[in-house]
């Protein structure tokens, strides 16, 4: 069973799709963090309803291959993994600059501090939550291997 497309379009499609993928699994990872940490039942569907997307164009993405594997042999991954890595930096570096803006408003409010003996400044423990600062360090990795990998490829496209 041959389907009748232009080999540039499937290849395009199976980018898009990939993308897609890639999107939809970032959010469904937001979801489950936001229903762990509120348990909101609207964060659960929203949770179920990304699950059911990603398997969808994971289908769709596992037809084309089985059906049109020459046309999967041409892809250019190292640009797909390029855009992915981009991607994955932008929002690591999203979720960082996130986090900081929110410790650092919440170190200017005064039930978040008091001053010690010498008239310093002394932040409490509730400036941060334990979940913020485990979001924050676990997201470093993340930035750093995919920002490396995505600056890596920007310089050799320039050289």
């Amino acid at each position: 069973m041959r389907i009748l497309l232009p080999e540039r379009t499937v290849r395009v499609v199976v980018v898009i799709l990939l993308s897609v993928l890639c999107l939809s699994f970032s959010i469904h990872l937001f979801y489950l963090i936001r229903y762990i940490r509120f348990r909101n039942e609207g964060y659960l569907s929203r949770f179920i309803d990304t699950t059911v997307i990603n398997v969808i164009v994971s289908g769709i993405c596992i037809v084309i291959a089985i059906f049109m594997p020459e046309e999967i042999r041409k892809i250019e991954v190292n640009v797909l993994m390029w855009g992915i890595s981009g991607f994955l930096m932008v929002i690591m570096l999203m979720l960082q600059i996130m986090i900081f803006i929110r410790v650092y408003r919440r170190s200017q409010m005064p039930q978040h501090y008091h001053y010690n003996f010498f008239g310093k400044k002394v932040l409490h423990g509730t400036v941060a939550s334990p979940v913020e600062v485990a979001l924050f360090f676990g997201s470093i990795p993340f930035l750093l291997g995919s920002g490396a990998y995505f600056v890596a490829r920007l310089v050799r496209l320039f050289i």
